[in-house]
């Protein structure tokens, strides 16, 4: 086959979209270029389609919607496999902005939403000792406010009523007290309670339950008349005086987060207002369904402002990866497979090349490996540099392929297994030749007329010359014996 054209400049114009890369035989075309060429003007190599790359033309044309082929001219001879030159104009028609790898500590923030709880430490949970009966029940509704101490209902209960008698008949012989009041202790029964009793000289049929702490009735599980026994959670009372607030994380944010770290709290209805907390704790587990890790923070709330359940924007201040090389995260093109740059190398000139990127912050991405610092990258553009880099790598692997199979040899390594000198046949395991995308496999082949067998024996490794007698039938036309260990 004949030499290909490979193209370094893109398509000017602000219909110009990704140029693309083209071959074809010598012909009329490069007699025109070369007339160009030589009257001071531009090498036009060939024409592309305006909004599909793949689409070229070696003539002018328009495109199905009457849009003229956009030229592509040679661009100063980088024949570097996957670079490409565009001009100054072209650059500014694409908004081709360019940026520089720097080096230095990369701040994070974290930006996440979380939702306001109830502080688990200041629940308090009211349950019974006893079996019995609720009456005069003054707390009807959640979300009803109670103070330290205040009167939550009345319980009738049997045995405490025997608890009772039992303290007032060792009182009344004269015997220590200290037994029963332990036993009415241990059954829930207040030691003001136990003095009135005492005093009083009779038993009472109801005994006052009272709030532990103050705070509003988070939940309410029991009516007038219930009869209720010892695991019953007959209430729970919520301080509302310290809140916590929930953030959840990606997988990909943890490990940027310590507790103590500094975190920032906006809350929706509050415009312009910001709390100011740390991380309190991490949480050890991942929640399947979100595939996230939930982080707490804990914040004073004076005036119950922050109501559990309310949501909130969550900034997380973390410590800052330092003397990392690093980038405009919009620099990199991610493609799942491979991460890669365009660097523009002077004189219009721009380059693909990839990249390992490690975490992200802040807009900026860590560069582990494929840049160093002070190289420029593209900023913006660099979609349709990229593709045209692309197409240059692979038309130059072609060319290189094709060059090297031009005069109809093809090299390849293997391992004689067999010969029929009669018939003048090898019988050979050879490894892959990817120029004939061949995979390794265990083949006969005939041997020119002019190669001598001597010399040659069973498992001997080798590297053999080959060429195409006739379609699709290759003979050996050369052997040079290899080691053992090659």
């Amino acid at each position: 086959m004949k030499a290909f054209a490979v193209i370094v400049l893109l398509g000017a114009g602000a219909a110009a979209g990704a140029a693309a890369v083209t071959y074809w035989p010598d012909s009329h075309a490069h007699v025109a270029a070369a007339a160009d060429t030589a009257n001071g003007e531009r090498e036009i190599l060939y024409y592309r389609h305006p909004h599909n790359p793949s689409v070229t033309s070696p003539e002018p044309r328009k495109d199905e919607m009457g849009m003229d082929f956009i030229p592509i001219y040679a661009g100063g001879g980088d024949a570097t496999p996957g670079t490409v030159s565009i001009s100054p104009v072209v650059q500014q028609n694409m908004n081709v902005r360019i940026g520089s790898v720097a080096r230095g500590d990369l701040a994070r923030l974290v930006e996440t939403v979380g939702f306001v709880d109830y502080d688990e430490s200041r629940l308090s949970h009211v349950h019974l000792r006893t079996q019995g009966w609720i009456e005069e029940l003054s707390v009807r509704t959640t979300g009803e406010r109670v103070e330290e101490g205040q009167l939550l209902f009345r319980l009738y209960s049997p045995e405490l009523v025997n608890a009772q008698e039992e303290l007032l008949h060792v009182v009344r012989r004269g015997g220590s007290p200290a037994p029963a009041r332990e036993r009415l202790r241990a059954l829930g029964v207040s030691a003001a309670e136990i003095a009135e009793i005492e005093r009083a000289g009779q038993p009472r049929r109801l005994i006052a339950v009272r709030a532990g702490q103050g705070g509003v009735v988070e939940s309410l599980n029991v009516r007038e008349g219930m009869y209720v026994t010892p695991g019953t959670e007959v209430m729970t009372i919520a301080d509302l005086s310290q809140v916590w607030v929930m953030a959840d994380l990606f997988e990909h944010q943890v490990d940027a987060v310590a507790r103590g770290d500094a975190a920032h709290v906006k809350l929706p209805f509050r415009p312009g207002e910001r709390l100011e907390g740390k991380i309190d704790y991490i949480y050890p587990s991942l929640n399947s369904p979100t595939r996230t890790v939930q982080v707490r923070l804990t914040f004073d709330n004076p005036g119950e402002r922050l109501k559990p359940g309310m949501y909130a924007d969550v900034q997380l201040t973390t410590r800052p990866l330092q003397g990392v090389l690093y980038l405009p995260a919009e620099a990199v093109i991610r493609t799942g497979r491979q991460d890669r740059v365009i660097l523009a190398l002077g004189e219009g000139r721009f380059q693909a090349r990839e990249v390992q990127v490690g975490r992200r912050a802040n807009g900026d991405l860590e560069i582990i490996e494929g840049l160093q610092e002070g190289e420029r990258v593209v900023l913006s553009g660099h979609f349709l540099l990229d593709s045209e880099a692309a197409a240059s790598a692979e038309l130059a692997r072609m060319t290189e392929a094709e060059q090297e199979s031009s005069d109809g040899d093809v090299w390849a390594d293997g391992r004689l297994i067999s010969i029929d000198r009669d018939a003048r046949v090898l019988n050979v395991d050879h490894a892959p030749i990817p120029l004939l995308g061949w995979p390794a496999m265990v083949m006969d082949f005939t041997v020119a007329d002019d190669l001598e067998l001597d010399g040659l024996h069973d498992d001997m490794p080798m590297r053999f010359r080959m060429r195409e007698r006739e379609e699709f039938v290759y003979e050996i036309t050369a052997i040079e014996p290899l080691s053992h260990d090659h």
